[in-house]
């Protein structure tokens, strides 16, 4: 079926070529989001990834499949689209009505996006090999995907295609038309960096399993405290060491502390907050919404995605409003 495929595809038929494609699209636009750390880049990179494998499939000899073939074009798209990409801006605090306690940072990675979990549905099932390093659950949490984007360009490929999907170093050599020697080198040299950003797995308490009532229950419990505008019960849902971030704004807090103070300079009680629940990068989210006028609309303040240890929130990021429409959410909510 592919080699006919492949045949019908080289003859220029553009449905045959889909249906070639079509598998492995949503996969690829997952590898791409680890490389760029974008969803919007991301989007473009694939769009650019499967534009010039229609050009080249005339070209394509077989000596590797055709998703290998897929991950090779996606891999040199990205690494072309960050040389050349110029380095966003860092957005300034937007709420002139609060003034922000000092914070304790400047995040490293400031564009950073979240991925809808609606559409990794399909995309993190594919046959691993052995040599996998990564949980596909965790190679597409903030953590990991932040900590990918603090390494080099060529290291980040090689850490991704060598332990997050398995690819051989001779395969990967191949991809990235170098020798094993230099795989080999730029993975011991990524495994190190990114082990010195992510604490390892057995100092902390794995998060409940997605949609459990243990994950249900402190959820809720961090909704009703938001909303209340309780910050002792919100704070005492935290542990020590939390990190909260909100890109494209650099500002970080890190501990319980100086979480503590910043959000007790936003968070007051008789605020009308909304809290609708999504899902980003395999961790719970919430599109939040705040009433901000006499009209009774609450409108959106951005996503929230916690990152769960045990029964606590180790991570609380924020994403502008910008993000909303990707999970399906509406940038306002009506009065009720």
């Amino acid at each position: 079926m592919t080699t006919d495929l492949i045949t019908k595809a080289r003859a220029g038929d553009g449905e045959a070529f889909r249906e070639l494609t079509q598998p492995y699209r949503r996969e690829l636009q997952v590898h791409c989001y680890r490389m760029l750390g974008s969803f919007h880049d991301a989007e473009d990179a694939l769009q650019d990834t499967l534009l010039a494998a229609w050009q080249g499939i005339g070209r394509f000899e077989g000596r590797a499949s055709i998703r290998t073939w897929l991950y090779r074009i996606a891999t040199t798209r990205c690494l072309n689209a960050l040389r050349s990409a110029s380095r966003r801006p860092a957005k300034e605090w937007n709420m002139p009505e609060i003034e922000p306690p000092e914070p304790t940072g400047l995040g490293e990675i400031v564009w950073l996006e979240p991925y809808p979990d609606a559409l990794l549905e399909g995309a993190t099932d594919q046959q691993l090999n052995p040599e996998t390093r990564y949980e596909q659950s965790e190679a597409i949490s903030l953590a990991f995907v932040t900590a990918l984007q603090i390494l080099p360009a060529r290291q980040r490929a090689v850490l991704i295609l060598r332990d997050v999907l398995g690819y051989h170093a001779t395969e990967v050599a191949d991809m990235l038309d170098t020798t094993v020697e230099s795989i080999n080198s730029a993975l011991k040299r990524a495994r190190a960096g990114l082990h010195h950003r992510l604490p390892p797995a057995e100092e902390r308490q794995p998060p409940p399993a997605p949609h459990s009532p243990a994950e249900q229950a402190l959820t809720a419990k961090f909704v009703r405290a938001y909303q209340a505008g309780d910050i002792d019960a919100l704070v005492a849902l935290l542990t020590d060491d939390v990190r909260l971030s909100m890109p494209p704004i650099p500002l970080e807090y890190h501990g319980r502390d100086a979480v503590t103070r910043f959000y007790s300079s936003i968070i007051h009680q008789g605020h009308a907050y909304g809290f609708v629940p999504t899902r980003a990068n395999g961790q719970p989210a919430f599109g939040t919404y705040l009433r901000t006028s006499a009209d009774g609309i609450r409108h959106g303040a951005g996503l929230l995605v916690l990152t769960l240890t045990g029964d606590q929130i180790c991570a609380i990021t924020h994403f502008d409003t910008s993000v909303l429409p990707r999970f399906g959410l509406s940038r306002s909510l009506p009065s009720r």
